[in-house]
């Protein structure tokens, strides 16, 4: 399986999405050019998916944890919530494993929602730090 790596933990470097939630190194037998596309579009898909509450999309918000690939293209992600109440709790997992399904050639997505590690702002990129005037 293709091996994501963990996020970091809050407020040491990197946290924010880049860098990618994929593990370059992990053995595939996918071939190379082809994973970085998917790569590419797996990112986009998540891109496309906002929190109502919060006008970044989740992948900038910091929201995505971890992505597997395995050699047969099935999707795991793990994700997480800005808070453990979120109104969309319910929800927003339907929304990033439809997404990430409408992804050329992928086979099966799960989504699994954690809170270990808590989400914070410290995991947000820098674009979402700017949209959100947090500079």
């Amino acid at each position: 399986m293709q091996s994501a790596a963990e996020a970091p933990e809050a407020g040491d470097p990197g946290a924010a999405p880049d860098p990618s939630p994929f593990d370059e190194d992990a053995p595939s037998s996918i071939p190379p050019d082809e994973l970085e596309r998917l790569h590419g579009d797996l990112v986009s898909a998540l891109k496309t998916v906002f929190d109502p509450e919060i006008p970044v999309d989740i992948y900038e918000l910091g929201l995505i944890y971890k992505i597997d690939v395995d050699d047969d293209r099935n999707i795991e992600i793990e994700m997480t919530l800005t808070a453990p109440g979120c109104p969309v709790a319910g929800e927003m997992p339907g929304w990033v494993q439809n997404a990430v399904a409408s992804v050329p050639g992928v086979g099966q997505v799960d989504v699994n929602l954690v809170f270990d590690p808590p989400w914070d702002m410290s995991r947000m990129s820098d674009e979402a730090r700017l949209a959100l005037n947090m500079f």
